[in-house]
């Protein structure tokens, strides 16, 4: 009776029953959540992107937020925070009401309420010193000071951190943590304090850098190897690894529905909410400031080449993987480019056998790429990709174009080493007859590994940490250097 007498004396408040259980409110946005609703909408609904710059373009934000409040979000594959789950668990085991505190799109913070199995969403907007109101689509309820504990991450009012009995926030600087200590002396932190450099490199793709030593393929050919030339190879590989880091986060952004549902792409940095979709925007221009200076340095038309690698991969992520093979011949120019900038760079002519050679033997490794994709989405049971034009039925076709691909790159090196030209640059030309049988083990090899789902990553990559396909290069380096 007291406590409704105080309810009464409230001045414009309507009377509300109390929580006779105890109650737990998380923040939705930055405690629950490793992102923000706004960004899981636009890069977490599969095809959504395009559509919320559109909304916006025509209707300005308020046809942004209509967009994106239709967006069909995956609840049950968001990046939600594992110490506030294991709080959730706690709270709930003792008997607590749980709430989610969201002060916009309410719909889909109702939808993540409804799957988790908590109680209901709560509005945080204009709370009063002395206690909380649950939002006015739910039942009409509130909670007193000390009848609730909050988790949250700093940016709910004063009033809500000092009424909580309990208060947790999420990450945050020390200069945040003793803030909010002022308010709550009972408070505690938990979840993450920043992203780990581990989870930048992953995110980056720092072993995907092993594609980008192709640069130095020109030098090697050319036989260029002075210390100026392998300097300015050495830069183009900086530039060409800062400018893949930046189109590896865009895709990562587009993909990112996809990924959430892919076995192994989910541990991603981006998919796993390990590093937030905020930084990954940030990252990206800066990586491509780093990546153009780099460019500029060795010259203006290497940079053009870096500028054209660029545009491609980023049509490569919007569009163009999704069409049947034309992803495969992006893929193969993507690495011929590199070989392209690693002989612009130290200023020597690329022949063209190098380029036949390059386009040839690079499909057959995209294709090998498409082919253990597929051969691991029929051993895990998965459907086909929306971001991929091909289906479990296409694996046999795919393995021979991947065949034909690498005898065709065999045969373009066969008639290169018969040729004049091989006479005039090699001492012992005959010796490089020797890596005929050494490429084809190598492509029939990859081939085969990709068919037993051997091969879970690239076929470059898988390259660089397969004891055999290690070996198998370094032979094939030896005969290189033994012929000149």
């Amino acid at each position: 009776m007291e406590q409704q007498a105080r309810a009464e004396d409230r001045p414009g408040r309507p009377l509300v029953p109390l929580v006779r259980n105890r109650a737990l409110v998380i923040d939705l946005e930055g405690a629950l959540l490793r992102s923000s609703l706004l960004q899981e909408a636009i890069f977490g609904s599969p095809g959504r992107s395009l559509a919320c710059l559109r909304g916006l373009a025509l209707r300005g934000m308020k046809g942004l937020e209509q967009v994106l409040d239709a967006a069909d979000i995956g609840y049950a594959h968001l990046p939600y925070e594992p110490d506030v789950l294991n709080l959730c668990l706690a709270a709930r085991a003792q008997g607590c009401e749980i709430y989610i505190a969201a002060g916009r799109f309410p719909n889909h913070a109702a939808a993540i309420a409804t799957h988790l199995g908590f109680d209901g969403i709560v509005d945080l907007a204009n709370v009063p010193a002395g206690d909380v109101t649950i939002d006015s689509r739910a039942p009409a309820l509130a909670f007193d000071a000390g009848n609730f504990e909050y988790i949250g991450d700093g940016r709910a009012p004063a009033g809500v951190w000092r009424a909580a009995s309990a208060a947790y926030v999420v990450g945050g600087s020390d200069r945040l943590l003793r803030r909010l200590e002022a308010l709550n002396p009972s408070l505690k932190r938990i979840g993450s304090r920043g992203v780990a450099w581990l989870t930048w490199l992953n995110a980056f793709r720092a072993h995907q850098y092993a594609k980008n030593t192709l640069v130095f393929v020109p030098a090697l050919t050319s036989h260029q190897l002075s210390m100026p030339a392998l300097g300015n190879a050495f830069l183009a590989f900086l530039a060409f690894s800062a400018c893949a880091s930046t189109a590896y986060l865009l895709n990562d952004l587009f993909d990112l529905a996809d990924d959430r549902h892919h076995p192994t792409k989910r541990y991603r940095a981006i998919a796993s909410g390990d590093l937030p979709i905020s930084s990954a925007l940030i990252a990206i221009p800066a990586l491509w400031i780093v990546s153009a200076a780099a460019g500029l340095y060795v010259s203006g038309v290497f940079l053009s080449v870096l500028g054209a690698y660029l545009i491609t991969t980023i049509a490569y992520s919007l569009y163009l993987k999704k069409k049947m093979l034309v992803d495969i011949v992006t893929l193969a120019g993507l690495y011929t480019v590199r070989i392209v900038g690693g002989a612009v760079a130290i200023g020597v002519h690329v022949s063209e056998w190098l380029l036949i050679f390059s386009l040839f033997i690079f499909t057959s490794l995209a294709l090998i790429k498409r082919y253990s994709e597929l051969m691991m989405r029929q051993g895990s049971g998965l459907s086909k990709s929306i971001n991929r034009d091909y289906t479990i039925g296409d694996l046999r076709v795919i393995a021979a174009l991947a065949a034909a691909s690498g005898m065709n790159a065999i045969t373009v090196f066969s008639l290169y080493v018969s040729s004049p030209a091989v006479a005039q640059m090699y001492s012992r030309p005959w010796i490089l007859w020797l890596l005929n049988p050494l490429l084809l083990y190598w492509i029939g090899r990859a081939l085969m590994m990709a068919h037993r789902q051997a091969m879970p990553d690239d076929p470059i990559i898988y390259t660089f940490t397969d004891n055999v396909s290690r070996t198998t290069v370094a032979a094939m380096m030896c005969v290189v250097l033994a012929a000149i």
